[in-house]
């Protein structure tokens, strides 16, 4: 049976894993791959995950709760290690983009297990982008919508390979755990 403590639990770690993530993802947007990718299109789209099993597991309203925390822990901490203008660029995109996310995630819950995760990562992913690039990184001489084009391209294909995790996840669950997958709002 589940108890109050191990969903206390599972918030602190889901809230502890978007702030990383944010975090690196912050840091890793400075370091370019190529003209079409940073290494931050690499690891942000773990955001999605990370709240995309709170969501599944805990329902929306915890799954939002991660994302306050998640955001301000990692703005905070983008703000000390990060640029600050990358830093506020990146925690609006984030806050828009999550909160999307969990509102089309909560609609889409009763479908098939990944129409949930894929369609709302697909949509907010492209909020995210959108916000993120122009706001950190317009009337700069960098080539920031290649950077975004590249972006985007990157998050549709991990949102696609983060189904196998997802699933997984939810599959290795106990039972308690897993008889709320889709009843919980």
């Amino acid at each position: 049976m589940r108890t109050h403590a191990m969903e206390r639990n599972a918030l602190i770690a889901g809230a502890l894993a978007m702030g990383l993530v944010v975090l690196v993802s912050n840091i890793a947007v400075g370091y370019p791959i190529n003209d079409w990718l940073t290494w931050g299109a690499l690891t942000y789209p773990l955001a999605f995950l990370v709240k995309d099993l709170t969501n599944r597991i805990l329902g929306a309203s915890p799954a939002r709760r991660v994302v306050y925390v998640g955001f301000a822990v990692g703005v905070v901490l983008s703000i000390v290690f990060a640029d600050l203008r990358i830093a506020l660029a990146s925690g609006s995109a984030f806050l828009l983009a999550q909160l999307l996310d969990i509102w089309i995630f909560d609609r889409l819950r009763r479908q098939s297990w990944w129409k949930a995760p894929i369609v709302s990562s697909l949509i907010a992913s492209a909020l995210d982008t959108a916000v993120f690039f122009t706001a950190a990184f317009a009337f700069t001489t960098l080539p920031w919508m290649t950077w975004a084009l590249g972006d985007y391209a990157a998050k549709l294909a991990m949102a696609a390979v983060l189904l196998a995790p997802f699933r997984a996840v939810l599959a290795a669950l106990p039972v308690a755990w897993r008889q709320s997958e889709t009843t919980r709002v």
